[in-house]
């Protein structure tokens, strides 16, 4: 139990780290190096290819346990420090914007609708 608690820690220190990079991406004073990084770390973490397929026991998730908290972990060695803070605070405004849970209306709007257009189409 204490194990599940300490890997969902982790897991939430690397979303939030990773929208820390997505923000230092866009800012003027992150070096070219440090943003070409950066980008190549979100297209991973967010492509549905992985480098090691998922369907491959125990490796399959092996790379998302190393290769991504490494990747995250370069990029943050490349970025400046006081850029990392300006984001940091930065992120901690969109945090509190995120919890709202009225964002979600449109999706569920879309889907509620697609449901209902796909529910019609089979009934014919």
């Amino acid at each position: 139990m204490e194990t599940l608690r300490k890997f969902k820690q982790k897991v939430k220190q690397l979303k939030e780290q990773a929208g820390k990079i997505h923000l230092a991406l866009q800012h003027a004073r992150t070096p070219w190096p440090a943003k070409a990084l950066a980008l190549l770390t979100l297209a991973y973490l967010l492509s549905p290819i992985d480098l090691i397929p998922d369907f491959i026991p125990v490796l399959g998730l092996l790379d998302d346990l190393l290769i991504v908290p490494a990747l995250i972990a370069l990029c943050i060695r490349l970025i400046p420090a006081d850029v990392m803070q300006e984001v940091g605070q930065a992120a901690g405004q969109n945090l509190k914007l995120q919890k709202k849970w009225y964002f979600a209306l449109p999706v569920v709007f879309l889907y509620a609708l697609l449901s209902w257009y796909a529910w019609g189409w089979v009934q014919e």
